[in-house]
């Protein structure tokens, strides 16, 4: 029996001013968390009964599917640099050397290390499908940890990899993936929503993102309430209103209009009188060619073109580029790409490349200007716009592609039975608690993978990724079920299901009564902690209100009627219960929470 008084549970009053998120507030409040460093914290008893409890249910449900392997979190560089990613991983990556002077490097994720494991023991397609995975300490060097245990440089994840014969074993594994990861976010109570996502440094054709809605989250989720269609706005797009072109000046041409002082988007849609929709946007980057270091001839410069009223999505415009990184053209830079100054530049005569981030200017235009024509642009000379401006006729570009972020209000893209869904898109933030990859050949293809398929012939497997964040799931729940007073955690996830309160100890009849009821709840298969604290009552209360417990029962002056509290967290609400009967009351109640939590949306 676990009893209070002998636990190590140090409550905070206050949380640390640098708290900012509710979850990073109370886990360190409860005393599951102390931070040890920027993005490090030790996990503490509570914690670590919730987390453990976390694992045993992501191996429960992977069990079902793959097989567990522990992989070393200190890794060569030799497989890294095979698959391209010693270097495309940047700054993000911890590395160091060993007394030989080896690079070594802690471990992001595990592609690599589970490529080699089968390009040196696959031989047929006979030992196909495999999905391996393992629950594994991850490193990455966060720029800005934050946010408690959202955004750290060390963390627990569950990461899993599937190897197949063909896309449609790897469309099994993937459907196989989905399936177990809705089965361990409703079992932890999570309310979570699957949505398309980009695949990032990941690679690969297709990916998929279970978030859980939060303000704390750095996410954003678009997503329409009509037909429940879902993505992270790294890659969520829409249907775009038709535009009332403006009417032509002149001959029709590209027109020269003096503009002093309007540089900004919504200066010049004054000067003309139109909407910001029917101005040429100009946003200019130097791109990060994915694969090169970050030296100075590894940059290359990047114009991106959009509508006046959208913003350019950096994730989209990267993947389209095939950039690791990012960052805004200098002075000095744009007078060597547009020989204009920032608020003036434009498309109409600038010279670009045919091929993205080769030598000289690649230039992107959104697919939103398709089509358009009579639109305003920069003419990359201080204080004029050309005005008339008809894309395809007047400018050219090196590749049209999906640049933008969707906007909240903007129609659905999805069409059902040939017609529009009808629904507006609506964009809250999130937080990511797993994430799916059809990773395909990246891997397997670059370091050598092969097996003879049922002809006899030499073939790639193909492949997938999954991870799951195990604090994350913690840190979600948090989010999404607390008050002013703390919080609290499914049955299922929570580092006790019960507490116990004697209200006053030194009463030897409550005492004996709250000692008998634990052992009672013990025995019926219950996570049980009893309070036996010599503390004031409403001490108990409020740490038992702040820990995460759903269930609190009160052993106090209605005992000797043989009537006790049965209070529920969630809903703050209390009844009396018969003595004889507390026990099958609280089993129901947790079952109960037990079908109700982790709905998906």
């Amino acid at each position: 029996m676990h009893r209070w008084s002998k636990l190590f549970i140090p409550t905070l009053r206050e949380a640390p001013a640098d708290a900012e998120v509710a979850s990073h507030k109370f886990l360190l409040r409860a005393g599951y968390i102390r931070q040890l460093g920027a993005g490090i914290y030790n996990y503490l008893f509570l914690g670590q009964r919730s987390l453990n409890k976390i694992i045993a249910i992501v191996r429960g449900e992977m069990d079902k599917i793959g097989q567990e392997f522990f992989l070393p979190a200190i890794l060569p560089k030799e497989p890294w640099v095979e698959s391209g990613r010693w270097t495309g991983m940047g700054d993000n990556m911890f590395r160091l050397k060993d007394r030989k002077g080896a690079d070594l490097c802690l471990g992001m994720t595990h592609e690599e290390i589970m490529t080699s494991i089968a390009r040196s023991e696959l031989r047929s397609y006979k030992q196909l499908p495999q999905i391996w995975y393992q629950i594994q300490t991850k490193f990455r060097d966060e720029p800005r940890p934050k946010a408690g245990l959202l955004r750290v440089r060390q963390f627990i994840m569950k990461d899993s990899y599937s190897f197949d014969i063909d896309p449609a074993g790897l469309d099994k594994s993937f459907d196989l993936h989905d399936e177990v990861y809705r089965a361990i976010f409703t079992r932890c109570g999570l309310k979570f929503v699957a949505v398309e996502a980009d695949s990032g440094a990941m690679g690969g054709s297709q990916s998929q993102e279970f978030m859980v809605y939060t303000d704390a989250g750095e996410d954003l989720i678009a997503s329409c309430p009509v037909c429940g269609y879902a993505a992270n706005v790294e890659k969520a797009v829409s249907r775009l209103e038709s535009i009332d072109e403006m009417e032509t000046t002149g001959d029709g041409t590209p027109e020269l209009v003096s503009t002093p002082g309007c540089a900004a988007i919504a200066d010049v849609a004054a000067f003309f009188k139109i909407s910001p929709a029917s101005d040429i946007k100009c946003v200019a980057y130097m791109a990060l060619k994915r694969g090169t270091g970050k030296t100075f001839d590894s940059w290359h410069g990047v114009a991106a073109f959009l509508r006046g009223d959208h913003q350019v999505n950096e994730t989209k415009l990267m993947g389209v580029l095939g950039a690791a990184d990012l960052r805004t053209m200098q002075t000095a830079e744009l007078e060597q790409f547009f020989n204009g100054p920032a608020g003036y530049l434009g498309p109409v005569g600038l010279k670009h490349n045919d091929q993205p981030l080769g030598e000289g200017l690649t230039v992107v235009v959104d697919r939103s200007l398709e089509g358009r024509k009579n639109l305003v642009c920069g003419a990359n000379k201080l204080d004029y716009h050309l005005r008339n401006v008809v894309p395809g006729r007047d400018f050219s570009w090196t590749l049209s592609a999906d640049i933008r972020s969707v906007n909240e209000g903007e129609a659905c893209p999805v069409d059902k039975n040939g017609e529009p869904c009808g629904g507006r898109l609506v964009v809250g933030k999130a937080v990511e608690v797993g994430h799916i990859f059809k990773l395909g050949y990246k891997y397997s293809e670059s370091m050598g993978a092969r097996v003879l398929d049922p002809n006899g012939k030499e073939v790639t497997p193909i492949m997938g990724s999954y991870g799951i964040g195990i604090e994350r799931i913690l840190t979600a729940a948090i989010e999404q079920s607390n008050d002013a007073n703390g919080f609290w955690l499914p049955p299922s996830i929570a580092p006790f299901t019960v507490v116990v309160t004697v209200t006053n100890v030194a009463d030897a009849m409550l005492k004996e009564a709250g000692e008998k009821l634990a052992a009672e709840l013990e025995a019926a298969g219950l996570d049980v902690l009893l309070d036996d604290r010599d503390e004031r009552a409403g001490v108990k209360f409020k740490d038992a209100d702040l820990v995460g417990i759903p269930f609190r029962i009160n052993v106090g002056k209605k005992a000797a009627s043989g009537q006790l509290e049965l209070v529920t967290r969630a809903s703050s609400q209390s009844v009396d219960v018969a003595l004889d009967a507390i026990v099958k009351q609280v089993k129901a109640r947790v079952d109960e929470e037990n079908l109700l939590e982790g709905a998906t949306e």
